[in-house]
């Protein structure tokens, strides 16, 4: 990430925090993801050049950001889905102050409808940061979607283990499937096919 749009995601994050601690209501956050994970998730998109990326859960654009940068090195493209107008609109700005609206689809639209729309190993990489107890509901679906190679990252697994207790133990029980989970920022979950 060069130099001026790592400082635009640093102050991004700076003032989603300040905004977040101020909000009483969880639902009033932005709740963006660490700074460590931000990182992590666009090492792993170069990594795996990972040319179609799904994010689910795009708030205001702080992981979006992330992702985009990394495809935009690998010439490919982030869908990214949010249920909330306003946070999709947030996004866009964003984006486009960050140089990266080129490479990103803004969708408002429930992950419930969207997945069953997209095709069969449509995304090499996906990032689920989005309402916890709907994570079990999608799983057929992200399964489904999820490349062969690909990689799917689900954040908050260990900050709000309880939540994700039950997708957690489903994961492990599928036998289409390996995983691991790395505890940096709130916990992510790292799923991939057990067979290519």
């Amino acid at each position: 990430m060069n130099p001026r749009r790592r400082a635009l995601t640093d102050q991004l994050y700076a003032t989603s925090r300040a905004h977040d601690e101020a909000q009483a209501d969880r639902l009033a956050r932005w709740r963006n993801v660490e700074p460590e994970t931000a990182s992590m998730l666009g090492v792993l998109v170069r990594a795996t050049g990972a040319r179609r990326v799904l994010e689910i859960g795009t708030s205001n654009g702080y992981s979006t950001i992330w992702l985009a940068d990394a495809v935009q090195d690998v010439g490919g493209v982030v869908v990214s889905l949010e249920v909330l107008a306003e946070r999709s609109q947030a996004a866009a700005s964003h984006l486009a102050a960050a140089g990266l609206a080129d490479v990103v689809e803004l969708r408002v639209e429930d992950a419930a409808v969207a997945l069953p729309e997209f095709g069969a190993g449509a995304f090499d990489f996906v990032f689920l940061d989005a309402e916890r107890p709907a994570y079990l509901g999608y799983w057929p679906e992200l399964v489904r979607v999820m490349a062969a190679p690909g990689l799917l990252a689900v954040d908050n697994v260990l900050s709000h283990a309880d939540e994700v207790a039950a997708f957690r133990a489903v994961v492990a029980d599928d036998e289409r499937v390996v995983s691991s989970l790395v505890p940096i920022g709130a916990g992510v979950l790292l799923v991939t096919p057990a067979s290519v």
